[in-house]
């Protein structure tokens, strides 16, 4: 099996003799120990058979003859278990090598069908993972007619490992159907998979979240277009500006009415890890799962469908408010009466309020932390009812906070939640007084965001009116709107923004608004607790992303994000930014770039190596995109990347060099002369054979762009240099990085021969009778090789010409035999790039 595709190749090379040869006979051997006992073998024949594929070395005939089929035979219901999981796979890996139409006739159907093998969980695995490749072969109208529904089920799995592999895959889905269906029918299925019980499923979910975003891009709305010769630029700044106006106009027409119904599905949606343990402690694993198939088939049936931005949806969200209403008001007063103990019934269990939230356990109160709350409330409904002070002093709201504190590391104790609850009832409840225009309190250190809607509060008032007489009458004179609060913040902490603004900050209309905040929430810190410690790094990796997709009018929802990331305590997240923040200020344009990232860029600028490198490998990229004045201030900075952690870190250097190679493009000739010409000497001379390599590289390209300058007076100084620092240097390395640079000078046209031959030739030739044998091989290499084949020393008879030959002569007579056969030997028979390396490196 091993030999067959070389054996193929071959009948392919000879295929006028031997036309049939592989498809008759190699070929139904191939096809055959795809069912062999023995693994390695069944291995080993798959993988020849994607080599074949990949190849092109298979008729497509024989493709829907001979090896479809088969595969197809291998996946019945009665196959092995080992050799139906292979087979599947192989079905999904060659789809994209078949094409379109033998996917879709013979794939496709037994695909769909193993999608759903009830009987063996790795088969719907493989399914699962490959989907995405599936999708992108057979098209848009087969994906949404065909696959999607098997997606939905998949996505609801009772096996985490299907539902990670879902997640995982979830962005090339996406790319495979229409903006519709993504907006209604991707966006509550990824939702769901972030709120998955599983930490995995969760895990891969926030990973592939950034890359789901960046399917809803459109470039009539994030600012980026593709030029016909695919070159990717920014447009104009008259598209520009009417783009963020009407984008602007269409955030203000935004009702409350909207962001009501927008905030209530955030919540509906919002992720909670006790929601399995929680489930299971109530009805046990089968309930649960059961639940997860129901959830799976509310979904196909969009029966309960749920859009973040659909007004549709209103009525339910009405519906599911005067639920949501009812379960606090039985939650509230099982939290007020300890004494009573309830149990959730099955069917109060499995309502629409609990399909959406996490039940309200059945909590048992500690006696005295109740009194104690009890005794907090009636001094602060005293205090309440004063008309002179409004405002609740802070000593009592602090009792309150350091409750919720102490008990916040035991969160994970359903009790101990319901405690934390009813002290967050009651400092939300001291925090409302007839002036305030907003209420809202995040519990902190919990994923989950409580919220008061209009409805909630007016069942609020009933409920506590045995505790708290007279919070009714001040709830009543609230403003019925809701105000959300993002970064798990509460009214005790006063900010420069207001509630409302905060919000609105973070409202737009281009992916769906629950999505964007799940990715938002990336960067709280108990993220990094409960799903993936390196979330914070794929939050930064998919950032550009997601910016491009919402287009640079919408960079205020972004920017607090894209600032907690800058300063994450990781470097690999800092440096995850510092790679990608050229491509960034692509995106932003001038002006955000100069207002936002700049700050930015300056810190990563004094920062690790690890992340230096970041901004250094992109640092012609992003310096290109500032102003000039402002470009110019990085000039005193260039000087510092000669500086690093850990000297032998010659690869940093290196870039250096090359990036000040294209820096040479950015800044005028005196700019060049007074601060990139000490850093580019200064890596001439470095420790190590490839800095200088790039280093005379820099020096030559540097010589061309003076002398291409207005004034020739800084060239002309420059060489003058040269000679000094170098060609006299008393140490033979320097005058042989002299010889170098002449050579390569020379080597790329970037200056003039005659020009070249009164600088620098003297000082060259002069090296002839240098005392270091390494020095004179390499002049001899340089004159014989480069010099002598330029034109002005071939056909003009000048004294210039005479002085080389002589030199020559002079050489071929050394008594170094390396230095007499490289200059004896003709410049044809060897070039300098085959051997000059090895000459540099063993001569230091």
């Amino acid at each position: 099996m091993e030999q067959v595709p070389h054996i193929a190749m071959f009948c392919q090379e000879n295929r006028p003799s031997i036309p049939y040869a592989f498809s008759k006979y190699l070929l139904p051997i191939v096809v055959r120990y795809l069912a062999d006992q023995n693994n390695q073998v069944r291995k080993t024949s798959q993988a020849a058979l994607l080599v074949l594929l990949e190849q092109e070395l298979i008729e497509r005939y024989d493709v829907e003859t001979k090896v479809c089929p088969v595969l197809i035979d291998l996946t019945a219901p009665d196959s092995n278990d080992d050799v139906k999981t292979e087979a599947v796979a192989i079905m999904c890996k060659m789809a994209s090598m078949v094409g379109k139409d033998i996917t879709e006739r013979l794939v496709l159907p037994r695909f769909c069908e193993m999608c759903c093998d009830c009987r063996m969980f790795h088969v719907r695995k493989v399914c699962a993972a490959n989907f995405g490749d599936i999708c992108s072969v057979v098209g848009q109208q087969a994906t949404e007619e065909m696959l999607l529904p098997r997606f939905f089920q998949l996505c609801s799995d009772n096996v985490w490992g299907v539902r990670k592999a879902c997640a995982e895959c979830f962005m090339a889905v996406s790319c495979a159907t229409s903006q519709e269906v993504r907006r209604t029918k991707l966006s509550t299925l990824f939702i769901n998979l972030i709120s998955d019980p599983s930490r995995w499923v969760r895990q891969a979910a926030f990973q592939s979240l950034g890359p789901f975003i960046s399917t809803f891009a459109n470039p009539s709305s994030s600012g980026q277009y593709f030029k016909e010769d695919d070159d990717k630029n920014s447009e104009d700044h008259a598209s520009a500006q009417e783009n963020s106006s009407e984008q602007i106009r269409v955030t203000e027409d935004i009702t409350a009415e909207d962001e009501h119904n927008r905030t209530e599905d955030l919540s509906a949606h919002v992720d909670n890890d006790n929601f399995a343990t929680k489930l299971e402690n109530a009805t046990g694993d089968q309930n649960a799962e059961s639940t997860n198939s129901q959830r799976g088939s509310d979904f196909q049936t969009e029966s309960s469908f749920h859009c973040t931005l659909s007004s549709d949806s209103c009525g339910g969200m009405a519906d599911e408010n005067e639920r949501s209403s009812h379960c606090c008001t039985a939650g509230l007063r099982e939290a007020g009466h300890s004494s009573q103990e309830t149990s959730l019934s099955e069917q109060e269990l499995y309502n629409s309020f609990h399909f959406w939230r996490t039940p309200l356990p059945e909590i048992d109160i500690d006696l005295e932390l109740q009194q104690t709350s009890e005794i907090i409330l009636d001094r602060e409904i005293e205090e309440l009812t004063t008309p002179v002070s409004p405002n609740i002093p802070m000593a009592t709201r602090k009792e309150l906070e350091e409750m919720i504190e102490n008990l916040e590391p035991h969160i994970d104790d359903p009790d101990v939640k319901a405690q934390v609850e009813v002290l967050s009832a009651a400092l939300r409840a001291s925090s409302l007084n007839p002036q305030e225009e907003t209420v809202a309190s995040v519990g902190k250190g919990t994923d989950s965001q409580t919220e008061l809607t209009s409805s909630d509060q007016q069942n609020f008032k009933p409920i506590l009116s045995d505790i708290v007489p007279l919070i009714g009458d001040t709830v009543e004179n609230m403003d019925s709107s809701l105000h959300y609060i993002h970064n798990d913040s509460d009214l005790s902490t006063n900010s420069s923004f207001s509630p409302e603004e905060e919000r609105k900050s973070k409202v737009q209309d281009v992916v769906p608004q629950a999505l964007l905040d799940q990715y938002l929430s990336m960067t709280d810190p108990s993220r990094a607790q409960t799903v993936d410690t390196e979330i914070a790094k794929h939050c930064a990796y998919s950032l550009p992303g997601v910016a491009l997709t919402l287009g640079r009018q919408n960079w205020h929802c972004l920017k607090d994000t894209y600032e907690t990331l800058a300063s994450d305590m990781q470097w690999k997240v800092r440096r995850t930014l510092a790679f990608s923040i050229h491509e960034l200020a692509v995106i932003l344009g001038d002006q955000l770039t100069a207002g936002d990232l700049v700050p930015v860029f300056n810190g990563f600028l004094k920062d690790l190596d690890e992340v230096r490198i970041g901004v250094l490998k992109h640092l012609h990229d992003f310096l290109k995109l500032l102003h000039l004045d402002k470009r110019r201030e990085y000039l005193y900075q260039l000087q510092e990347f000669l500086v690093t952690d850990n000297s032998r870190n010659w690869r940093f250097r290196a870039e250096l060099a090359e990036q000040l190679i294209l820096l040479l493009d950015l800044y005028s000739a005196r700019d060049i002369y007074d601060y990139l010409r000490p850093i580019a000497f200064s890596l001439c001379a470095d420790k190590v054979s490839s800095v200088r390599w790039i280093s005379y590289k820099l020096v030559s390209e540097m010589v061309k762009k003076l002398y291409m300058a207005s004034t020739s007076t800084f060239v002309v100084d420059l060489m003058n240099e040269l000679v000094e620092k170098f060609c006299r240097c008393r140490k033979w390395s320097g005058r042989q990085t002299f010889v170098f640079i002449c050579q390569t000078i020379s080597e790329d046209d970037c200056l003039p021969m005659d020009q070249f031959a009164v600088h620098l030739l003297p000082h060259l030739l002069h090296l002839a009778s240098d005392r270091v044998p390494n020095v004179r091989v390499l002049l001899a290499k340089t004159l014989k090789q480069t010099l002598l084949e330029k034109e002005y020393f071939l056909n003009s008879a000048n004294s210039h010409q005479e002085a080389v030959e002589q030199t020559i002569m002079a050489l071929q007579m050394d008594d170094d035999s390396d230095v007499k056969y490289f200059a004896s030997i003709h410049p044809a028979s060897t070039k300098i790039a085959d051997d000059a390396m090895s000459t540099a490196s063993s001569t230091y």
